[in-house]
Order: C-alpha cells, then structure tokens, then sequence
C-alpha cells in the first residue's frame, strides 16, 4: 500500500509498504480520506515530542471497514466509519494516562491507504457529512469540544472570544459555541476571515494586529466570559483585560510561544482561569459526533487534494491565507 512516512527529520515521503495485518480486536480500514493537523507539521518540522522515523503520519480519517477481527464486532464489516485518534486516554476523564498518544506516530496513523485499528476506535460518521467533512472531524473537533464544553462551560449567552479564527480547531470552536446560543466574537489577522465569521452570524471581529484591538471589546461588548486560543504568548494579558469577573481562557496551544509576563495581580482579584487543554476523553469523542450531527454542523474545508499531492497540503497548512481544515481523498 502507499504511506506517507517521516523518512528523515524534515522530510516526508510517500512510500510503498506492507498492508496492516488485522488483529484479533482490530478492524482494517480502508482509508477513503483523511485530513491534515497542525501536528502533522509539527512533526515534520522536528517540533513534536519523541519523534520516530518512517511511522506513518495522520491523526484524522474515514473509511470502509474490509476486515473484522476475529473478536472484533462483525457489525462493521462493510461499514463507512470515522477513527477516534485517542490511545490509551485511561479512565481518568480529566487528564489522560502516562500511556496515552494520539494516532499518527507513534503508532502508524491514517496517511495510508489502509489502517488497522482497535475496534473500539471507530464509530459510524453523522449522517449529513460527506467523508470528506467528516474526515476533519477527529483531533480538532474533539479538541474544540472539550476546550469549549468541559472546560470552558459556554452556555446560552455567555460572552465567547474565539481567537484565531480560521485554523482547524477554532473553527470547531467557533460553530460549537454558536450551536448552544452563545454570543461569539473572533479575532484574526486577516478582515476576509473576520467578514467570513461575521456571515457566519458572529457578533463581532478585532484584527488583533491593530494596536490597542482590545481596548474596543471591554468599552462596547461588556467584557468575555470565555477565551477559546490557541497560540499562548503575550497577548494572554490583553485577554486578562478584557475578562468579565470570574471569566475562563482555554487554550490548546502555544504557537506563540511563552508569555514574557503575566499580569497575575488581575488574575486573581478577578477571580480569572487560566485553563489548558488538549484532545478528550473518548466519551467526549462519541459526545462531539452526536453533537455534530444533532446541531447539522459542517466543517470548512480549505482544500480537498488526491492522496498523490499530499506532500503540497503540508505547504498549505502553513499558509495565512488558509481558512478551515485540509483534506486528502483516497
């Protein structure tokens, strides 16, 4: 079959390898699309932990079930199924194992033409989804639902700050939390991705490369209950100044890096969180599908390529212009 593996730090590959042998739990999937992560990037760019040559690259996808394990569930034989990419969580709903890893290194992952997974990580996709929406589902919804819903606690109402609209994760957030009646608003470098958010019935848009963008939010909008970002850095002490009492910032990431201060001092007498998050358990899995499907949400895609050009979707995950999440079909 053909694979796309980390061949040497830096560089990946597509390559002719062995078909997954289906074990006694597993089930054998053929892929018929999966879609790219920030993660995937990562990885290539030696920006991840641990990282292990040749493994097979890919967190998200969605295929046929051709083969059933002998202690597998027949039920799926035939079945068109979406992959849970969590390993090993644990059974400690609040923070995963010791054990745990996501899908796509160490363990070969869905840049393939074939998987052989555990039958307990596939479910049926909800209905309305083509494969290749469904497919963008995985690692960015189920991170956005668990930044949203268990940590976040967005309710009808509330005051949501979803920065970074555009990339995988906050475009989950974005239509999750305007799912339950919240009040949404968005930040982004770009005015195209704030007009997009705006047709998508957000409240409002701040180009945070302004200066003094978050001056206007607290003056006109009353301040935010909840701070969805993802990139960490300094402006955690603009968010500090734009929180409601008792307010939460989520975030699931750092691409910013580390902040050069934190105005602790605001944080606690106004009784602020700050929250980090990362995946979900795998009941938050099953919860995020039947979430989907319940409030019809459809994922934005940036692109949809042939599994032959693979290699030029990581090109473009790092594109600004990039809005929603990239996908390869088999």
């Amino acid at each position: 079959m053909k694979a796309l593996v980390l061949t040497s730090p830096g560089k990946v590959e597509i390559v002719e390898m062995n078909k997954p042998v289906c074990q006694q739990d597993e089930v054998l999937v053929k892929l018929k699309a999966a879609a790219l992560n920030k993660r995937d990037q990562f990885i290539r760019e030696g920006r991840y932990p641990n990282i292990q040559l040749n493994a097979v690259l890919g967190s998200d996808g969605v295929g046929e079930v051709v083969e059933v394990g002998s202690g597998a569930d027949k039920k799926w034989m035939g079945q068109t199924v979406i992959i849970n990419p969590n390993r090993e969580w644990g059974d400690n709903k609040a923070v995963q194992s010791r054990d745990y890893s996501i899908l796509g290194m160490p363990s070969h992952g869905t840049f393939a033409e074939y998987i052989s997974v555990p039958a307990n990580r596939v479910h049926r996709i909800p209905q309305g989804l083509k494969e290749e929406e469904a497919a963008a589902l995985p690692l960015a919804g189920l991170t956005a639902y668990r930044a949203c819903f268990y940590h976040g606690k967005i309710t009808d109402g509330v005051n949501v700050l979803i920065s970074g609209f555009g990339g995988g994760v906050a475009q989950f957030a974005f239509q999750f939390s305007m799912a339950v009646g919240a009040k949404v608003f968005v930040t982004s470098g770009r005015p195209e991705k704030i007009n997009m958010a705006l047709d998508m019935g957000a409240e409002g848009g701040f180009n945070y490369k302004l200066p003094n963008w978050h001056k206007n939010p607290w003056q006109t909008k009353g301040g935010f209950d909840v701070v969805i970002d993802s990139a960490g850095g300094d402006q955690f002490n603009n968010f500090l100044k734009i929180m409601r009492p008792g307010g939460r910032i989520v975030f699931y990431g750092a691409t910013n890096g580390l902040p050069s201060s934190l105005d602790l001092y605001r944080m606690f007498w106004n009784q602020i969180t700050l929250q980090g998050s990362t995946m979900g358990n795998d009941t938050e899995f099953v919860e995020m599908l039947r979430f989907v499907e319940k409030n019809k949400i459809k994922p934005l895609l940036s692109s949809v390529r042939d599994f032959d050009d693979i290699e030029k979707s990581f090109d473009e995950i790092a594109q600004p212009t990039k809005m929603g999440k990239v996908v390869v079909k088999f």
